[in-house]
């Protein structure tokens, strides 16, 4: 589904990531985790559009995204989740998935609505409430489900346990397996929650200053506590 080829790209002059190949097969939640710095929430901007690619390629459904806005691979059924539960505080629940919906007709917005409240029972319980209102976990629920909205094939997302209490990472967790198997969604998702992430991913790629460390099976990590430890370091 997702193909990236020896991908080189960074910020202004500063280059982060070096070469960089990474896949993501249909259905997957492949993981991405390593170091603070290097180079993981660039990567999942690469793919959304974000910031240009300066050299290699980066396909989607075999098609060339190296070109494209935000905008038109939202289209192409990608969206990206932020990390920090951004959503906007002064505006309802509603109104924050309607934003999700912006691409898509009144009658097909309201079905995806419905879709995403089903998923997240207690957005339903709060939809008129302004989302500055809600818990963290709430917030972070509510930016999952925005970004489920345009109903993606492939779903991006940036450290959806940051700032949350140790009582609801597990939800979050939990919520992303049911994310990736009710509605056969591939996602790719950088989390710093090593042992959590590690436990639901099929397959994971560990980067160390912008480059691949490590790609394969998250249960030989799990097992090997000195090879995790050593990627980080």
């Amino acid at each position: 589904m997702l193909e990236i080829k020896n991908l080189n790209t960074g910020y202004d002059k500063k280059q982060v990531i070096f070469d960089l190949c990474l896949k993501v097969e249909g259905g997957e939640i492949v993981s991405i985790i390593g170091p603070n710095g290097a180079g993981k929430s660039t990567i999942l901007k690469a793919v959304c559009g974000l910031i240009s690619v300066w050299n290699g390629e980066i396909l989607f459904d075999k098609k060339n995204l190296n070109h494209n806005k935000p905008s038109k691979n939202i289209s192409l059924g990608i969206t990206f989740a932020p990390q920090g539960n951004r959503v906007f505080d002064e505006l309802s629940v509603k109104e924050n998935l309607e934003i999700g919906g912006y691409l898509l007709s009144k009658n097909k917005l309201n079905e995806r609505i419905e879709s995403v409240l089903d998923v997240f029972p207690i957005l339903k319980e709060r939809f008129n409430q302004f989302a500055g209102s809600l818990s963290g976990g709430e917030k972070q629920m509510l930016a999952l489900g925005r970004a489920l909205i345009p109903e993606p094939k492939l779903l991006l997302l940036d450290e959806p346990s940051l700032g949350l209490a140790p009582n609801l990472l597990n939800d979050v967790f939990q919520k992303i397996v049911e994310i990736n198997k009710t509605m056969n969604l591939s996602i790719l998702i950088v989390e710093q929650k090593v042992r959590e992430i590690l436990a639901i991913s099929h397959k994971v790629y560990s980067i160390k200053l912008g480059k691949v460390a490590f790609d394969g099976s998250p249960d030989l990590l799990l097992s090997d506590k000195e090879m995790l430890k050593n990627l980080f370091l």
